[in-house]
């Protein structure tokens, strides 16, 4: 909860820029500016702010018991799949670097490199295999960091853009849907194939 809903409460009442240098663009819909913005208006003639002191209260208490819902509805649980999944994960590959999520898609980019660095894993996990909720199933490049739009092992750059058929012929590998132009994730018709698409991934 700290980090995910006090902290930049925290620095931004204290003034700490979230990175170094100028920022590309503004984000003006925090938390403590739609706060700030129930304020009086400078030039309004009625400056009380207990109306928007008590409006402030009842957003904030919203929020924060709906990040507290989500941490323990869904968050949580997406953890122990996760630590499962990394638990079993040389039964999906000999490397150890392949990730199964046996119950389909859930939110595990964030469990993985905390787990990471808890269960002091030796080999970073490159892929990540899972059933998505047309009953297809996905092979998914983990990122090279949890706000990264880099992947640690891109799908082979020759599949990148193609789809359906001719990626299977290009590939050799029956059943492919497609892999994304940027390589990052691509799908199969079954768990073999997109199994098949993560082993011909690591070997490049």
């Amino acid at each position: 909860m700290y980090e995910s809903f006090v902290e930049e409460i925290d620095a931004i009442d204290n003034g700490i820029a979230q990175a170094e240098g100028e920022p590309r663009y503004a984000i003006t819909s925090t938390l403590s500016a739609r706060v700030g913005r129930l304020n009086p208006r400078w030039n309004d003639p009625n400056q009380d702010t207990e109306a928007g002191f008590q409006r402030a209260m009842e957003l904030v208490r919203s929020e924060f018991l709906e990040r507290l819902e989500h941490c323990h509805r869904s968050w949580l649980p997406a953890r122990a799949l996760v630590q499962e999944s990394i638990q079993r994960r040389f039964e999906v590959h000999s490397s150890g670097q392949v990730l199964e999520l046996a119950q389909g898609w859930c939110p595990w980019q964030d469990h993985i490199f905390r787990l990471e660095q808890e269960l002091a894993l030796p080999r970073a996990l490159l892929l990540v295999l899972y059933r998505d909720q047309a009953g297809q199933w996905r092979v998914q490049s983990v990122p090279t960091g949890p706000h990264s739009f880099q992947s640690r092992l891109p799908l082979p750059e020759p599949w990148c853009g193609l789809r359906d058929q001719a990626l299977s012929q290009l590939s050799g590998i029956p059943g492919c849907v497609f892999v994304h132009a940027t390589g990052f994730i691509g799908g199969n018709c079954t768990r073999e194939g997109a199994l098949e698409m993560a082993r011909r991934t690591l070997e490049q």
